[in-house]
């Protein structure tokens, strides 16, 4: 089987191992070195600048984020320290109530009571 990387001139072409690798074909007769060199840098120098503004923009997402997530772990504190004062408060109004229903007994027992004892005589 022929190479895959073989061309038609009889030169075989390595393949790229690494993606910072930059291949660049140009024709000397027909274009200026120097402008394409100028034009690259260009480019680069303008790669560089959108990479750094990338940088900069996860650097302040992953703040965000991070805020975002202490945050919550503060909510959560915070809706547990209500959830325990909100069932304290529940079990105590219970307890409340049955004292003012013996209370209420009492005193309609102590109302009979006396009724009772008042008009025997």
């Amino acid at each position: 089987m022929a190479n895959p990387y073989r061309s038609s001139q009889g030169l075989s072409a390595r393949p790229v191992g690494n993606s910072d690798e930059i291949h660049l074909r140009i024709d000397p007769v027909h274009a200026d070195l120097d402008e394409e060199i100028s034009g690259l840098h260009k480019q680069v120098t303008q790669l560089k600048h959108v990479a750094q503004e990338i940088e900069t923009e996860a650097r302040i997402q992953n703040e965000f984020v991070s805020d975002l997530q202490m945050l919550m772990s503060r909510a959560q504190a915070g809706v547990k320290s209500g959830m325990t004062k909100l069932n304290r408060t529940v079990a105590q109004q219970r307890s409340n109530h049955i004292l003012q229903v013996i209370i209420f007994g009492l005193t309609c027992f102590s109302i009979v009571y006396l009724w009772s004892k008042h008009f025997k005589r």
